[in-house]
């Protein structure tokens, strides 16, 4: 708690979960975070040994922050928080949240049992962010960017409307929910989540 117990410096380990991002991008994904506050924080958590600062090799070249091996094993607390918050009387599933927040937590509501020996590739497009699932022996991976080609793909504007789309089994054309490619791998990739009973 003394290392990410700080205002914000949990949810700044959370943008970086599935790979290194632009000072610009955590600014952006965190509203009501100064600059002031987002550059202390990342100075804290590098000094932890928790994240890295790099530069990107050309063409990029950019500075990115990065977790450290070690920071992210933080997936499983983060996770473990995330569940334990679906558990609340509370809890709306349609409030805003990041598209990081979102993909994690898929990660966190995801089904072996269901997904079975299915497998399917599943791409997520943001704005600015496009993710790739993994759907796989049992198990669902996330990587941030375009691998390979999709079986199917979701384009939202923000996070929420994917959230309830899935959580509340709510049609992707009533949420505003782009869907292209194979509309039944598509169907079946949103029956493999479920929240947890709430217990309030």
């Amino acid at each position: 708690m003394e290392l990410l117990g700080e205002r914000w410096a949990l949810l700044i380990v959370r943008e970086l979960i599935f790979g290194p991002r632009r000072f610009s991008d955590l600014f952006a994904s965190l509203p009501g975070i100064s600059a002031k506050v987002l550059t202390e924080r990342l100075a804290g958590l590098a000094e932890a040994g928790v994240l890295v600062r790099r530069k990107l090799p050309p063409p990029g070249a950019v500075q990115v922050y990065e977790l450290t091996r070690w920071g992210y094993r933080t997936e499983p607390l983060i996770q473990e928080l995330g569940r334990w918050a679906a558990m609340s009387e509370g809890h709306d599933p349609k409030l805003p949240l990041s598209p990081v927040s979102f993909m994690l937590s898929l990660r966190t509501m995801f089904d072996p049992a269901k997904a079975g020996d299915w497998r399917a590739r599943i791409g997520v497009r943001f704005p600015d962010t496009f993710f790739t699932g993994t759907v796989a022996d049992g198990a669902f991976s996330v990587t941030l960017g375009e691998l390979e080609e999709c079986d199917a793909t979701f384009g939202a504007p923000q996070a929420s409307p994917l959230a309830a789309m899935v959580y509340l089994s709510l049609p992707a054309a009533d949420m505003g929910v782009e869907v292209t490619g194979d509309h039944e791998v598509a169907r079946r990739f949103t029956t493999l989540f479920d929240l947890p009973e709430r217990i309030g």
